[in-house]
């Protein structure tokens, strides 16, 4: 008899890279729940939209006490603001510190010890290439480099409990995050390889950190990166 679909919880499901995410994960026969503060805009039968604001504390941490134990994590849900130091907006650097580790720390201070109990568990969350620091970009970068430390730190906890956690940082990637008025005036920097990162090719990448072939491999950030970090 084939066995249950694994169950994975995955935010910013309703665009960009979530979307991939929850895209191949459902071809691969995983259920999906997704968590994210627009319409969902994925239509399958292994597929659970739940509308939520991921930056109000108080809302997350009802909608994650009612989970139950994924066998996986994936943070994918982001937003970019940019901006130098002393023209950096107080409030577009708390929008982004919210939702990339507040929304992470609320995420697994309540699944990562589910997962550790049940003794299996797999997290990704979406970092950034520019986490190693970008003029104008700070306090994204900032954000984003929190986000490494903070799964160097729960693999350390959980890695003899069959649990990893690993970001995955990708260069430039093609997706609607590009166009967002926000940024306006400041364009990507397209990798060497010529091309924008595809969001599918960072979904297949976390779909392997997923996988049970990657039991030993946690507490990484792996750079998706079109050899932008190749010395040139």
């Amino acid at each position: 008899m084939p066995s249950e679909p694994r169950l994975a919880v995955v935010t910013g499901t309703s665009s960009g890279i979530g979307r991939a995410v929850a895209g191949r994960l459902l071809a691969d026969r995983w259920r999906v729940t997704g968590l994210d503060r627009a319409p969902a805009t994925i239509t399958h039968a292994g597929f659970a939209g739940v509308a939520v604001d991921l930056t109000d504390g108080t809302a997350l941490g009802r909608c994650v006490a009612g989970l139950g134990v994924p066998q996986a994590l994936v943070h994918a849900a982001g937003v970019l603001r940019t901006g130098r130091a002393g023209e950096a907006s107080a409030d577009d650097a708390r929008l982004m510190w919210q939702l990339h580790v507040e929304a992470a720390s609320r995420l697994a201070d309540t699944l990562l010890p589910r997962m550790a109990e049940a003794g299996a568990g797999r997290v990704v969350l979406l970092g950034s290439r520019v986490s190693r620091g970008m003029a104008g970009r700070g306090q994204y970068a900032a954000s984003k480099a929190a986000l490494a430390t903070l799964a160097r730190s729960w693999a350390a906890e959980v890695v003899a409990r069959g649990v990893t956690v690993n970001v995955v940082s990708p260069a430039a990637t093609d997706t609607a995050m590009l166009a967002d008025p926000a940024r306006a005036g400041t364009q990507p920097q397209v990798p060497p390889i010529g091309r924008l990162i595809r969001a599918d090719e960072v979904a297949a990448l976390v779909a392997f950190l997923l996988s049970d072939a990657a039991e030993a491999l946690t507490g990484q950030d792996i750079s998706l990166c079109g050899g932008a970090s190749l010395p040139r």
